[in-house]
């Protein structure tokens, strides 16, 4: 085996290791490591400094998508999310988007580029936190219910009640029974809010191992945006195998024709974007709303007012006048947010 051929180590390293952990660390002792290029996803490097091209393993596209490309199907597309947001608050529709996956697959990127645009009383991004005492004596959906949404509005779901099929199951979490008995309830309880008049849309975002350390790695290494690993992500690498399998069984019991699972293949981040916001609107039968031209109206003559005198108010100083004479900062660039 050539220590500097990653594909060599690719092929060999099932047989060689007992989990993902030591194939990490096998990749640290033979040399490899990770750069972040402006404007580019996480780079591997090898041994001799070159890039190797982990989104090239087991994906289905020769060539990652150009940045020009990107931006510009972008900008059409989420000029369509506009129409499709005005098209859904005229007929009062309810729209729920589920975005799940493994970590570090690109669900938080995804959610940004759909939401950017849109008005965020409309559209809201909902990200529940760990359950509280109260709430894991409740029914399991429960704590869901009051952020579905009204007549008109489109919840995004950062991870959602599939906890439970994936990171509750795993990490042990809920027992076996709980396990079971969401997997008998999820399909009723989609169906219900299907019954009840919301368009519902699951995505499924993948990426393959050697990807994922690609960007865990990356994080860990930059203070800005070292907030978005915790140590259950750690846990998502020596358990990659334990999270397939119980996605396997939960694409088993919740894949149902009123509510698929839509894979999105998320080695290339700009791609995985472009498919999923056109999959949306290519799902969804939205049409353009017309809306009256807004006119200003003229200013009335003042009546005598004046303003209170600044001396008066407490006013926030001018931090930017110290900023004058200093030699200019290169700005940060979100390598994940460029990419």
């Amino acid at each position: 085996m050539d220590p500097n051929n990653l594909q060599d180590i690719l092929v060999e390293a099932p047989a060689q290791r007992e989990n993902l952990r030591q194939f990490i660390d096998k990749l640290v002792l033979e040399g490899y490591t990770v750069g972040d290029a402006k404007g580019s996803d996480p780079e591997l490097i090898d041994p001799g400094g070159r890039a190797v091209e982990t989104w090239r393993q087991d994906y289905p596209y020769d060539e990652l998508l150009s940045r020009e490309a990107y931006e510009e199907e972008k900008y059409k597309l989420q000029v369509e999310l506009l129409k499709f947001q005005y098209w859904g608050q005229d007929h009062q529709m309810k729209h729920i988007i589920l975005f799940e996956g493994r970590d570090a697959a690109g669900k938080g990127g995804a959610i940004k580029r759909v939401t950017e645009y849109l008005n965020p009383r409309i559209a809201q991004i909902v990200a529940l936190p760990a359950p509280t005492e109260r709430q894991r004596s409740e029914w399991y959906f429960q704590r869901y219910v009051p952020y579905l949404p009204s007549a008109g509005q489109i919840k995004l779901f950062d991870r959602s009640w599939y906890n439970r099929g994936g990171v509750e199951r795993v990490m042990g979490y809920c027992t076996p029974e709980e396990h079971q008995r969401f997997l008998r309830q999820c399909p009723i309880f989609e169906r219900l809010l299907i019954e009840d008049g919301i368009i519902l849309r699951k995505y499924w975002f993948s990426v393959s191992d050697v990807e994922q350390e690609a960007r865990f790695r990356s994080r860990a290494e930059d203070p800005m945006r070292r907030w978005k690993l915790s140590p259950m992500d750690m846990q998502s690498i020596t358990r990659w195998e334990d999270y397939s399998r119980a996605k396997d069984e939960m694409f088993v019991h919740t894949d149902i024709p009123e509510a698929r699972w839509n894979v999105v293949e998320s080695e290339d981040k700009k791609r995985a974007r472009i498919n999923m916001i056109a999959h949306l609107l290519g799902s969804i039968p939205y049409q353009p709303v017309e809306h009256a031209t807004l006119k200003l109206p003229k200013r009335p003559a003042s009546t005598g007012y004046r303003r209170t005198e600044r001396s008066l108010q407490h006013a926030v100083p001018d931090f930017c006048a110290t900023l004058v004479d200093h030699p200019p900062v290169k700005a940060y660039v979100d390598p994940e947010d460029e990419s």
